[in-house]
């Protein structure tokens, strides 16, 4: 047996077709709620269980993320907009007008992705504005990571019904 035909069968070039793309897809939705601003979540839910030492970690992390996103976006902010718009449009191109499957699949990561970061620069820029309290910091956390998942789950689902469409559309064989 051919060693690039053994290689091609067991990593399917057909991403929705493809377990290894589903399993990304879901680390990726999975990370993406698991840290707020990229701050771990479980501290928000140690600080309000014990308060303390724990509540100040978290602020403190919460103050070095919120810095450091803001930093990046207003020092290079101009440009990471020029430059996601560009590889969103190549994505999309390359996507919907040629009907690159591996496009389409990183198209349906990307572009929720980026209404994510989206998110979490206007979350830093309510946090740095505002002087919340301690459970009202939390709060925000929480809110911003239930807008995430909510963004996730549609997202999962857009992409569940479009994979399966082009399964159902392509067939088993590719073609």
């Amino acid at each position: 047996m051919d060693w690039y035909q053994t290689v091609f069968e067991l990593i399917d070039m057909r991403s929705f077709s493809n377990l290894w793309f589903w399993i990304a897809l879901a680390t990726v939705w999975s990370t993406a709620s698991h840290y707020v601003i990229g701050v771990p979540f479980d501290m928000v839910g140690r600080a309000a269980k014990h308060e303390g030492q724990a509540q100040q970690d978290l602020e403190d992390m919460v103050r070095i993320r919120v810095n450091r996103i803001l930093f990046i976006a207003r020092v290079s902010g101009l440009w990471l907009v020029g430059l996601v718009a560009a590889l969103l449009t190549a994505l999309a191109l390359l996507a919907f007008v040629y009907g690159v499957e591996f496009a389409q699949a990183l198209f349906l990561i990307a572009l929720p992705m980026t209404a994510v970061g989206l998110l979490s620069i206007h979350t830093a820029q309510v946090i740095a504005e505002a002087q919340y309290d301690p459970p009202g910091l939390r709060r925000r956390l929480t809110r911003h990571r239930v807008t995430v998942q909510v963004i996730g789950m549609i997202s999962i689902f857009v992409t569940a019904m479009y994979g399966m469409y082009q399964n159902m559309n392509v067939g088993p064989l590719g073609g």
